[in-house]
């Protein structure tokens, strides 16, 4: 019988450090991780890459073949 006590107070003991080191984790990750990803910058920002209004046929194939180059040219 004291051995499945004894047991059982490792278990238990084990769960809820687990459980306490499971949030300090969490904790810590919402603390260092920003508040919102996509928020609208401010400042001095830029807009880099706007739409484009695109036509039909092969002046849009044109358009999107140039894109990709670019893309795989600069790797951005």
């Amino acid at each position: 019988m004291r051995k499945v006590l004894k047991w059982l107070r490792i278990v238990i003991l084990f769960g809820a450090l687990s459980c306490m080191f499971f949030y300090s984790l969490r904790l810590f990750t919402d603390w260092i991780s920003p508040v919102d990803h996509y928020r609208i910058p401010e400042g001095q920002s830029v807009k880099v890459f706007g739409g484009q209004a695109l036509s039909e046929g092969t002046e849009h194939q044109m358009v999107l073949l140039e894109r990709l180059r670019f893309f795989y040219w600069y790797g951005e």
